[in-house]
């Protein structure tokens, strides 16, 4: 005989959703994500610089200025509009000890563009302006 207001533990139906396997799934998921985005954004644009046999490898020397497909330029690896460019180098130059800027610019962006940037970083004062080049495969 069953006593009223006491239930058998065989005789309750569990309606509730159990959460604590979905919490834990989008726990990982959210921490791979928090990983694998900084990489996905240091590799957000790839610049393919022309090809000389006379190329020299600086690295690391002044303030680099990268204009990748599309006309977009970043100045040490961030975006920064043709139009803000002249403050940001003069604010990095004024920080920096050596006032020389390394163009990296894409063998498909018009000269007029790179032209242009030369011209920006000069005024900003550039004291030493050079242009990236890969050394050609022989």
């Amino acid at each position: 005989m069953k006593k009223w207001g006491i239930a058998n533990s065989r005789d309750k139906i569990i309606s509730d959703i159990n959460i604590t396997p979905l919490t834990d799934v989008m726990l990982v998921l959210l921490v791979i994500f928090m990983v694998t985005t900084p990489l996905l954004v240091m590799q957000s644009f790839k610049i393919k610089l022309p090809k000389t046999v006379s190329a020299d490898t600086e690295i690391g020397k002044g303030l680099t200025i990268s204009i990748a497909p599309g006309g977009i330029v970043y100045l040490n690896n961030k975006i920064v509009g043709m139009e803000m460019l002249f403050e940001a180098i003069k604010t990095e130059l004024v920080s920096s000890r050596d006032k020389t800027i390394i163009i990296k610019a894409d063998k498909d962006i018009p000269h007029g563009m790179v032209v242009k940037v030369l011209d920006t970083a000069k005024r900003a004062g550039a004291e030493k302006l050079s242009i990236a080049t890969e050394p050609e495969k022989k």
